[in-house]
């Protein structure tokens, strides 16, 4: 533990607040060896009067569905009755006890919960999870949810790994980065080594504490005396795990050969439990006195009913040094002893690495696992025994079905780098058309993730085209999958020659009339298919398209719904690779709806999943819609990174709607801080990027108010005409209201004040963003028409509404017009305050010059000419102390 004082303190931190009825988890990560595994094991010294529990990960059995949970939970499997019924029944089910199937994947987190709780009912409990990224997936997934969500139960949990891994939620726990040790503290470990051999030790380990231990432990005493030859450490510098493995090597050989092979099947067991390998281990010749020269090395750590090795590396050199017969004989010895159905998955993993050429038999014991597992959502597991299935199996046809099944699952576990490799793997020509309608589908997920959304989109429809007269149930869903796809291009002729295809399908009927302009047909078309319950059981895709097409037509409230749905069945069905989609129509209904704290976080917890399964064109998605919520906050920093990066990825693979999203975040950006010219080229950028007039609807309020304060009011005359029409069609109150403010914009002062107070009406429902919008420029339109006491009350409402939303460039913009009204709610404009010395007219000037807003932007924003507005700051500058516009920011900001 030298060097690591800092790690210690916090771990002995967490085990006084578990004794205090006080929950805690840490992440701790770095390379192999840097003492990770030693700070678990002070961990487990340190805790006095404590329960433990401990799982440790291995690659090899990465593929078991929740092996490492039951790894973890074999000493509580009695505490299991204790649980609720329907959690009791989850954990049996998954750990092979029952044949019951999990439907509800939330329920096993809970449960892990639970179990722990129960645990730790009477004395704190300390839970080790050592290697979660050799852990399996939905192992990781049920401890990491718990360990979010730790409370008050007396609980510490420490879980190690070598990389951040997203896909299993350890991003999102608290974390150490444990680095290597300094060099003082590496010579306190190398006792009696000559200091050249201790200085050369020091510098091949490079603070890895476990590699100065087994590098010197690999020495022989002429070595340690100083003999150094130039194969004992090489020249050439080698990464730590790899000289660590040859240090491991070295001891093991040192093993008698008995001892040797029982550690082999050790190894190769995930269970750790002492009795199996035993059992093993005995039809190789095996007994339990074979593990005492291993014991007496400090290798392994020995219980009545477990057997540990040291470290995960001594684990996995005592599996590769095994020759390969030897290995396959233990894999068989395994097999004999792991009877029972509640052993079934782990029985066929080790037929299968007990196999060496093709075999049909064990192929198909492994597409059950698979089955098993998918229906546990454990669909990375599922995919990997679909893929060892199709590495098993001579017949190419059945190969190519077991690979695209692999495929399958493992874009829906947000693997697409996987997905991508698996796919180029399917041997070609399919000669079913059923199989080939699959092939087409997981093509186009990658085409998706790497390329063009519209590629994507040819490759399902063209697929369509070739199996339509074998496979007509194949269909419905190549051509939803296809309308996803071009919805991302944002390709209207596109879309419209999908939609024609199948006109009878509902969810491929509704684009076709909202591009046709048949808006009440779509909307008639939506409330058969959503208030029927025409997609109780449909699949997500359908939901998903369903739910996109209401938030085009502004039916807000069926669009969440629908995206609330979609988004718990990825989560209880293990489909993470289509979560982050979810989420994101979720987010984009919830900015519609004004519901901005919501949004965010959902758009937020999208991201880093996207991020986390490199999902690079869903990530996009995402950027933009980020970027559209901090510009309505104002924080234009983050806004254009988050938009500029979108674009960098959109325009070049021409995916449309998330470009038009990322130009239409820097105009609502530039709208907000009063650089209306500017805002209007990046909308009307946007607006033809979208591709299609419905597709762009969300946007034209905020084009309409940006040609209107630019001084280009013909420019808004068409836009708002449509929103005018739509609002007819869409019978939306809240979209009613945005057509209403944009006729006000657009219509002779004479008819302005009736379109505001209809807008007024209609926004009861609405979004409060939305609302104070309106009462802004209701308020302005009132002060400029010298009714400043008509004007307060919405100027004042609309601050308030802004106040409350943090969107801080228009909660600015209202302050001002107030002001200007004669009400003063600034705490600048205090007395003793420089600001106090202007007059009215001039602290509206400065303030917009304070945005970066130029002469010619303010003045029609005011209704001044540009020489009025350098008048006024002529003036100004000299009251405020200053020399120039740059100063403004920084004196307005103190």
């Amino acid at each position: 533990m030298q060097g690591r004082e800092q790690e210690r303190r916090h771990i002995e931190r967490m085990l006084a607040d578990a004794h205090r009825g006080k929950s805690s988890a840490q992440l701790l990560h770095g390379e192999a060896g840097i003492g990770k595994t030693t700070l678990l094991e002070h961990a487990v010294a340190r805790a006095e009067g404590m329960g433990v529990l401990r799982v440790e990960g291995i690659e090899s059995e990465m593929e078991l569905a929740f092996g490492g949970l039951h790894q973890l939970f074999l000493p509580l499997l009695d505490l299991i009755d204790r649980l609720p019924a329907p959690q009791a029944g989850a954990l049996r089910a998954v750990f092979g006890l029952s044949d019951e199937v999990v439907r509800d994947r939330l329920t096993i987190g809970l449960a892990t919960l639970s179990l722990l709780s129960e645990a730790a009912a009477e004395s704190p409990l300390l839970c080790l999870v050592d290697d979660l990224q050799w852990i399996d997936q939905p192992s990781a997934d049920a401890l990491t949810f718990t360990a979010r969500r730790l409370r008050a139960e007396g609980i510490a949990m420490l879980f190690t790994t070598r990389d951040i891994s997203p896909e299993s939620g350890s991003r999102a726990l608290p974390r150490v980065h444990v680095t290597g040790i300094d060099r003082q503290s590496a010579v306190t470990l190398l006792p009696g080594l000559a200091p050249p051999v201790a200085e050369r030790i020091i510098d091949q380990a490079q603070g890895n504490p476990l590699a100065l231990q087994e590098l010197a432990a690999a020495l022989t005493p002429a070595q340690r005396a100083g003999q150094l030859g130039p194969l004992a450490l090489p020249e050439t510098q080698l990464t730590p795990p790899s000289q660590l493995q040859d240090a491991f090597t070295q001891q093991l050989r040192r093993l008698p050969e008995a001892t040797q092979r029982i550690l082999a099947v050790a190894a190769a067991d995930d269970t750790g439990n002492l009795p199996t390998v035993l059992a093993a281990a005995g039809r190789l010749g095996g007994e339990i006195r074979d593990l005492e020269p291993a014991e007496r090395a400090g290798l392994i750590f020995v219980s009545a009913q477990r057997l540990r090795f040291r470290h995960p590396l001594i684990r996995f050199t005592a599996y590769q040094q095994t020759p390969v017969a030897r290995r396959l004989a233990l894999h068989q010895a395994l097999v004999a002893v792991l009877d029972g159905t509640q052993h079934a998955h782990r029985r066929a993993w080790h037929l299968a690495a007990a196999t060496t050429g093709p075999d049909e038999q064990v192929a198909a014991e492994l597409e059950r696992v698979a089955v098993w597992a998918g229906s546990r959502q454990a669909m990375a597991s599922a995919s990997a025994a679909y893929e060892r299935a199709a590495h098993l199996t001579a017949d190419t046809q059945q190969r190519a079905r077991r690979l695209i099944n692999a495929a399958q699952k493992a874009s829906e576990a947000g693997q697409d780098e996987r997905c991508r490799d698996l796919t180029e793997r399917v041997p070609l020509p399919l000669q079913d058309p059923g199989m080939a309608a699959d092939f087409a589908r997981v093509r186009s997920v990658v085409e998706l993730g790497y390329g063009s959304p519209g590629q994507a989109a040819r490759i399902l429809t063209d697929c369509a085209d070739t199996v339509a007269a074998d496979r007509p149930d194949k269909i419905a869903p190549l051509l939803t999958d296809a309308i996803h796809a071009a919805f991302a291009a944002g390709d209207p002729a596109l879309i419209a020659e999908i939609s024609v295809r199948t006109p009878l399908l509902p969810v491929l009927a509704v684009p076709a009339q909202l591009l046709a302009g048949d808006i009440p047909g779509a909307r008639r078309t939506l409330d058969d298919l959503v208030r029927a319950g025409r997609l109780a059981d449909s699949g997500l895709m359908d939901r998903l398209m369903t739910g996109i097409y209401c938030h085009l037509v502004a039916d807000h409230a069926a669009a969440h719904e629908l995206a609330v749905t979609a988004v718990t069945h990825c989560r209880e069905q293990g489909i993470g690779g289509w979560l982050p989609t979810t989420l994101h129509l979720r987010a984009q209904v919830e900015l519609s709806l004004g519901r901005h704290d919501d949004a965010h976080a959902h758009a937020t917890e999208a991201l880093r999943l996207a991020d986390g399964y490199d999902l690079d064109h869903r990530a996009a998605h995402l950027r933009a819609l980020l970027a559209l919520l901090a510009a309505v906050r104002g924080e234009e920093p983050m806004a254009r990174e988050l938009a500029d990066q979108a674009l960098d990825y959109t325009r070049p693979r021409d995916v449309g709607r998330a470009t038009a999203e990322a130009l239409w975040a820097l105009g609502l950006l530039d709208l907000g801080l009063g650089r209306a010219q500017a805002a209007l080229e990046h909308l009307t950028m946007a607006r033809q990027a979208a591709g299609h007039p419905l597709l762009a609807r969300p946007l034209l309020p905020d084009l309409i108010e940006a040609a209107v304060r630019a001084g280009h009011p013909e420019r808004a005359q068409e836009p708002a005409q449509q929103l005018t029409t739509w609002a007819a069609d869409l019978q939306q109150p809240h979209f009613a209201a945005q057509a209403r403010r944009c006729a006000a914009l657009t219509r002779p002062d004479t008819q302005a004040e009736q379109h505001y107070l209809a807008a007024l009406n209609l926004h009861d429902d609405g979004s409060d963003f939305d609302r104070a919008r309106t009462e802004l420029l209701y308020g302005e339109w009132l002060r400029r028409s010298r009714r400043k006491l008509d004007a307060r009350d919405h100027l004042r409402t609309a601050m308030e509404l802004f106040d409350q939303l943090s969107t801080k460039p228009w909660a600015h913009r209202a302050r001002t017009e107030l002001q200007a009204a004669g009400e003063t709610h600034d705490p600048a404009e205090a007395p003793d305050s420089p600001m106090s010395r202007l007059s009215t007219q001039e602290r509206e000037v400065v303030r917009l010059a304070a945005t970066g807003a130029t002469n010619r932007e303010i003045a029609t924003q005011l209704f001044l000419s540009p020489r009025t507005v350098g008048h006024h700051l002529y003036r100004a500058f000299p009251k405020l102390g200053i020399s120039s516009r740059s100063e403004l920011a920084d004196l307005l900001a103190s």
